[in-house]
């Protein structure tokens, strides 16, 4: 595995890259980066579309965490509903399934943002040391995009 961290806007990478991020089993999509994902690959109404009864089905898996895979876009799916926070074990769970699903698919470099450390809450350098356990003998080419920090005292 090939990991890195770069401050630069994650759309601006080149196609080759899959992008990855987290959604919730309900596909609402309402806050946060998934609104940047769904202006532009329409990704609310296709998945919606796909996989009418997802949340039914997602609810029977008792490990939680999955990924789905819609055109150069890996879908993290970490929690149940938008309002819920996910924990370190689902976003494992998915980052496992993201492993297999790239495997399968002969995806060999993904760009992300922090993911889960944002309105998900999660710290972090545990989610950043999760990524390189799930896929450290993979092969696979992971950069996280980072967004450039805030000012100190702007608004």
């Amino acid at each position: 595995m090939n990991y890195r961290e770069e401050v630069r806007d994650l759309f601006s990478v080149p196609e080759e890259y899959f992008l990855a991020h987290c959604i919730s089993a309900d596909f609402a999509m309402g806050k946060g980066i998934v609104l940047e994902f769904n202006k532009r690959f329409d990704m609310k109404r296709q998945l919606r579309q796909k996989y009418p009864g997802y949340l039914a089905g997602y609810r029977q898996n008792p490990a939680g965490g999955d990924c789905i895979l819609e055109g150069r876009v890996l879908n993290l799916v970490t929690k149940e509903r938008y309002f819920h926070k996910p924990t370190l074990s689902t976003m494992e769970a998915a980052l496992q399934k993201m492993r297999e699903l790239c495997q399968e698919e002969g995806i060999a470099r993904i760009a992300m943002p922090a993911i889960g450390a944002g309105l998900d809450r999660l710290p972090w350098e545990e989610v950043a040391a999760r990524i390189q356990q799930v896929f450290g003998d993979s092969g696979i080419e992971i950069l996280v995009c980072k967004q450039e920090p805030a000012e100190k005292g702007a608004k």
